[in-house]
């Protein structure tokens, strides 16, 4: 295997960009050689890293508004050579192709592109990624002789690693699967903006998810549970999951259940509206043109239940109506605010949420 080394080229090419120049410092300082594209090069250099173009390596400019820089075979064969097969290193000889030992990459979050006002189509085609998955897919696949990093947060341990002088087979894994997942991610949403409107319950579906939060315990206590929240294109993410918690003990897998329940009982009214829910059984559910009023209908309807359950209100919380809310043990809260009178009343229930 002459003049082929495991780890000789490291090639950066990230959205994210966190950690990156520090990351991109301490690996050029190990002794890679470092390979770039587009902003990340323009970063890389602009904190003084010494950085080498991939169209210097490629010998071919970047073409067709940037659709074509990294689909060649010194990027691909590089990231999917196995350097244990002597027929793979002499292919690499052949076609004097530098194997690439670290693919850092991560994709433009394409929900976000659809997020952004007035897009068009063609603007948000335009912005689908073929080239980042594609490397992220051949480095992932050939993760025995490629460690591959897409999240920021694992830079250190990667770091840690290669300082050791092991990237040990169980790492390359768990970082390939994270790299696979990403390009998923990536993928349904992009389907899901291409999939015609007509199409409710297409034939085959992907969903894509981000964990918001780690639970104690699922729906009983020896059962474990994690919430995601769903991403969809063109969507700001909504509902229980997206809210922020301003005081209180962390939610179980119940309450989220009966927030849920009563925060979609309260969308769509125009006035005032307050829905209680305990168990996933509706306590109360009213509407008024006084979110007070609405307040006082909704436990009326079962105040004996309504003790230890869960109340959404599609209107901020003032003082007045915080000090109603303190008379009745809750736990949870749900609504759009909380002006400072009713934080000071409520804070006094340190376990409520």
């Amino acid at each position: 295997m002459k003049g082929i080394t495991r780890l000789v080229r490291a090639l950066i090419s990230v959205y994210d960009k966190t950690g990156i120049v520090e990351f991109a410092r301490e690996l050029a300082a190990l002794g890679w050689e470092l390979l770039s594209t587009g902003g990340t090069l323009r970063t890389l250099r602009e904190n003084g890293i010494s950085v080498t173009a991939v169209a210097d390596v490629t010998g071919f400019p970047e073409i067709l508004d940037g659709r074509v820089k990294t689909l060649h075979p010194a990027v691909h064969g590089g990231l999917l050579a196995r350097l244990d097969d002597p027929g793979h290193v002499a292919q690499l000889e052949a076609h004097e192709i530098t194997p690439i030992g670290m693919l850092v990459s991560n994709l433009y979050p394409f929900e976000q592109t659809l997020l952004q006002p007035g897009i068009s189509d063609d603007e948000a085609i335009e912005q689908i990624d073929i080239g980042g998955p594609a490397m992220l897919r051949a480095a992932s696949k050939n993760h025995e002789h490629v460690v591959v990093v897409v999240d920021p947060l694992d830079q250190p341990r990667v770091l840690d690693a290669l300082r050791s002088g092991n990237v040990g087979a169980g790492l390359r894994r768990e970082l390939s699967a994270k790299a696979f997942q990403h390009t998923a991610e990536y993928d349904t949403l992009v389907s899901a903006f291409l999939r015609s409107d007509d199409e409710v319950f297409p034939a085959d579906l992907t969903v894509a998810g981000r964990k918001s939060l780690d639970l104690r315990y699922g729906e009983n206590p020896h059962q474990a549970a994690a919430a995601y929240l769903r991403l969809a294109p063109g969507q700001a993410p909504s509902g229980v999951l997206a809210a922020e918690k301003l005081q209180g003990k962390e939610v179980s897998y119940n309450n989220l259940l009966d927030a849920d329940a009563a925060w979609s009982a309260i969308q769509g009214w125009d006035r005032p509206a307050v829905s209680i829910v305990k168990h996933m059984i509706p306590c109360g559910l009213a509407v008024r043109d006084d979110l007070v009023d609405a307040y006082t209908a909704a436990l009326a309807g079962d105040p004996v239940s309504a003790f230890g359950g869960i109340v959404a209100l599609n209107r901020p919380v003032d003082a007045d109506l915080g000090a109603l809310l303190k008379e009745t043990f809750y736990e949870v809260i749900l609504a759009p605010g909380f002006e400072s009178g009713a934080r000071a009343t409520l804070s006094s229930k340190r376990n409520l949420r």
